[in-house]
């Protein structure tokens, strides 16, 4: 029976993390993004593979380009979860809180209704 993962593979991946579908867990900008990311997978064992993202799968753009990375069903959480410790996927607290959030839209309202009572006085 023929090896499932390149030679150079042999012994660094973990064959639990090599079921499954392929999934996408990261859009990169380019191959050689692509290629770190695969290289951070790896050293945890995790298989990958790029694929060209939609659109850009054309000869002309060859190593540019986006592209997905894709892992095994069975690797996906522990994909995520080299990501989420290398800073490459947003975590649970990304984005402002919805504290902040609600003071930003409570002092954009509150200097719009200031430039209409301007205008309003003056005319």
């Amino acid at each position: 029976m023929a090896e499932p993962f390149p030679p150079e593979w042999t012994g660094r991946v973990n064959a639990d993390y090599a079921r499954g579908d392929l999934v996408r867990v990261l859009g990169v900008r380019n191959q050689i993004e692509g290629e770190f990311i695969q290289g951070l997978l790896l050293e945890e064992g995790v298989p990958s593979m790029l694929r060209r993202s939609m659109g850009f799968d054309v000869p002309d753009f060859l190593a540019s380009g986006p592209r997905d990375v894709m892992v095994p069903a069975s690797g996906v959480d522990a994909a995520r979860d080299v990501l989420l410790q290398a800073e490459l996927l947003p975590g649970p607290a990304a984005g402002p809180s919805p504290t902040r959030l609600l003071g930003t839209m409570l002092a954009v309202l509150g200097v719009v209704a200031a430039c209409i009572w301007a205008v309003d006085a003056i005319f």
